[in-house]
C-alpha cells in the first residue's frame, strides 16, 4: 500500500472551510479513495479537550505564547495519533487547520512572529509538511461576519457548546492574520494554493476540485 496525501484546508474562520472539505471528500470518495476528515485544534480525545480552552470565549485573558503552545500541544498528539497513522495506511487525509494557522493566529494575530512557530513545528511536529494547502481567501469582513453568525446559532442550538473566543477580536487582528496567510502563500509556492472563495460554493469546490485531481493525479 502506497504512502497517502496530507491535505490541509486553510483561512479565516467563515472562509468555507468545512464546507469545502466535505464536498472534496465526497468528490474523492466517489473516485474510489480512502479519506479521514479531522481537524485542529482537536482531531483526538486530548485535542478536542485542550479545543474547548483554546475557543471557549471565557478563556480570553490567556497569554499568546500559552495559546500557541497549547494549540502545539493539540497538533503533536494529533500526528501521532491520527495524521501519520492515516497517512501509512494510504488514506488521503484532509485536515482543518495545521501549522499555517498557528502561523497567521498566533504569529501574525497575536504578533508573536514566525520564527518561533516554525521552530517549535520543527521541534514538536518533525517538520512534517501537508503535501498541498488549499487557502481559502475572502475579504475579512465578509468571512468575520459569516462565523459570528454561525457560532451564534451553534449558541443557540448548543448553550453549552462556546467557540466564540477568537470571534471577539477586532477587525484589524484578522487583518493581520489575512496578511500572514498571504505571506505563507507566497513563501511556499510549491505547497500553498490560494483559492478566490467569493464565489458560490459549488464555484469555490470546482476550483478546488481541479488543484486536488492535478496533485493526486485522480
Amino acid at each position: 500500500m502506497g504512502r497517502g496525501k496530507f491535505i490541509t484546508f486553510e483561512g479565516l474562520d467563515g472562509s468555507g472551510k468545512s464546507t469545502q472539505i466535505a464536498k472534496l471528500a465526497r468528490g474523492l470518495r466517489a473516485r474510489g479513495l480512502s479519506v479521514t476528515i479531522t481537524r485542529e485544534p482537536g482531531g483526538t480525545s486530548t485535542g478536542e479537550l485542550i479545543r474547548e480552552v483554546l475557543l471557549h470565549s471565557a478563556t480570553s485573558g490567556l497569554a499568546p505564547l500559552a495559546e500557541m503552545a497549547l494549540m502545539f500541544a493539540s497538533r503533536a498528539q494529533h500526528i501521532h495519533e491520527v495524521i501519520l497513522p492515516a497517512v501509512a495506511e494510504g488514506r488521503v487525509v484532509l485536515c482543518d487547520r495545521f501549522t499555517d494557522s498557528t502561523e497567521a493566529y498566533q504569529g501574525g494575530g497575536r504578533k508573536l512572529g514566525s520564527k518561533a512557530v516554525l521552530e517549535l513545528h520543527g521541534i514538536l511536529c518533525g517538520g512534517l509538511q501537508p503535501d498541498l494547502t488549499i487557502l481559502l481567501d475572502n475579504d475579512v469582513g465578509v468571512t468575520v461576519e459569516r462565523a459570528r453568525r454561525r457560532n451564534q446559532k451553534h449558541k443557540h442550538r448548543r448553550p453549552d457548546k462556546d467557540e466564540n473566543r477568537f470571534e471577539q477580536e477586532n477587525r484589524a487582528f484578522f487583518g493581520r492574520v489575512r496578511n500572514a496567510y498571504l505571506a505563507i502563500a507566497a513563501r511556499e509556492t510549491s505547497r500553498v494554493q490560494v483559492i478566490n472563495a467569493r464565489g458560490t460554493p459549488r464555484e469555490t469546490h470546482a476550483l478546488i476540485m481541479d488543484v486536488v485531481k492535478k496533485k493526486l493525479k485522480v
